[in-house]
């Protein structure tokens, strides 16, 4: 009984070490995004800086691809950051600061490109993709049907051909193997040899 009580102690004791291991690990992964922004980076101005958060928010890292330059602490997302800065200094507002990256940048470097004849296949090429994979597999699966169908359906040979079939087994040799499937001629890359005559 008392190893029990042990036992039971030292696992509630790596438990509550576990949990907390979780927790610095949880906040250490939470913080990360907040880390990104340099403190020389950030304005004096509160509302700018507000403005340029809310920005860089909507624009993307093109090194990273999936992250804001909020987010990100790639270089470029860096530059762009302070580019934005920048601009909203000079008295650019939101839409001009954006539409200034955008001209630079494209249509990509927004985390939601707008509705465009050029970004529709952004819009709904995931959808159509999936769509024509459904099709697909809902057709491979009706011409296996189809063929297993021909296949069941078949006439069973009638005691004639069956006849014949056991005739053909019964001529052909028992000891030799079956004859070797023709080969392609070779065609190799180097001269042929020619006889000397």
């Amino acid at each position: 009984m008392a190893s029990l009580t042990v036992a039971l102690q030292r696992f509630s004791g790596l438990m509550r070490y576990i949990t907390v291991m979780f927790c610095v690990f949880a906040i250490a992964v939470i913080s990360l995004p907040a880390l990104a922004v340099e403190p020389d980076e950030i304005l004096q101005d509160p509302a700018l800086e507000n403005r340029a958060r809310d920005i860089s928010q909507g624009l993307r890292c093109l090194v990273c691809k999936n992250q804001s330059i909020d987010d990100s602490d790639a270089d470029l997302a860096g530059d762009l950051r302070r580019v934005v800065r920048e601009r909203l200094t000079a008295g650019d507002s939101n839409d001009e600061v954006v539409d200034y990256v955008v001209a630079r940048y494209g249509d990509f470097v927004l985390l939601e490109p707008p509705m465009k004849t050029e970004t529709l296949f952004l819009w709904y090429g995931p959808a159509v993709m999936f769509v024509i994979g459904i099709i697909s597999v809902l057709l491979f699966y009706r011409q296996r049907r189809k063929d297993q169908a021909v296949i069941a359906t078949a006439a069973p040979l009638s005691a004639e051909e069956m006849a014949r079939v056991n005739t053909l087994l019964d001529e052909a040799p028992q000891d030799t193997p079956p004859p070797a499937p023709p080969q392609k001629p070779s065609q190799g890359k180097g001269k042929t040899k020619k006889k000397k005559g």
